[in-house]
């Protein structure tokens, strides 16, 4: 009898203290973040986007609207920024100024070679790529108003900087209006493309203004406002 009641004791003992093991604690990784898109630096979100690291889009100019610029025919623009371009070459040689042509219209398959060719010869990255030159799609030769110019006198200066330094940069600094022409990337330039002395954009007719009316307004803009005259 007495081991009847220790054993009941002893059951009872254990079914007081006696506790379900807590099942195992599961750790879960966090997501991972879903990958979003970012809008082009200086944009805001949503912000329809019309550039390309800086240059706008141009429509390629139609054949039958090009003039050749050179006795081969190899270099050709728009008639009427031909015409004025041929008047202007002539008036800077009568003055000792020899004004080379050395690019012109370009389409989109040669820019294509001229920005990606270039890329990989150098091992330039993309954007470093296009600080100096446009993609296919963007570039201003596209329009048949653009164009390069060089110093018959110093062809060792062709599109590089020191072009600055020139008779010829010279002479179209101080001319190149007359015949409707301006220099296309000015220093510090509100597209942010680099520097370039050599390359020149025709702005003399309607069609003209309409193509790069967001290119002078964006450099417009970008200038600093007169002072306040004294009253």
């Amino acid at each position: 009898m007495a081991s009847l009641t220790l054993g009941i004791f002893a059951l009872l003992s254990l079914l007081i203290f006696w506790r379900p093991s807590s099942p195992p604690v599961v750790i879960s990784s966090p997501p991972l973040p879903t990958p979003t898109s970012s809008a082009t630096p200086g944009e805001n979100p949503g912000e329809e986007v019309d550039n390309v690291l800086g240059h706008l889009p141009y429509a390629e100019a139609p054949q039958s609207e090009l003039k050749a610029i050179t006795p081969d025919g190899r270099l050709r623009m728009r008639t009427a920024a031909a015409n004025e371009f041929l008047q202007m070459q002539g008036d800077a040689r009568a003055e000792g100024v020899i004004l080379v042509p050395i690019s012109a219209f370009r389409s989109v398959q040669q820019q294509n070679q001229v920005f990606f060719g270039v890329k990989q010869q150098r091992n330039q990255q993309v954007r470093e790529r296009a600080e100096v030159s446009a993609p296919p799609g963007y570039s201003e030769h596209h329009t048949g108003y653009a164009i390069d110019i060089g110093d018959g006198h110093a062809p060792g200066t062709n599109l590089s900087q020191n072009f600055e330094t020139t008779a010829a940069y010279k002479w179209l600094k101080n001319h190149a209006a007359q015949y409707n022409f301006e220099n296309s990337f000015t220093r510090d330039n509100a597209q942010g493309v680099s520097y370039e002395p050599w390359h020149w954009r025709y702005v003399g007719d309607r069609q003209s203004l309409e193509t790069f009316f967001k290119a002078r307004s964006l450099n417009t803009s970008s200038q600093p406002a007169p002072a306040p005259s004294n009253p």
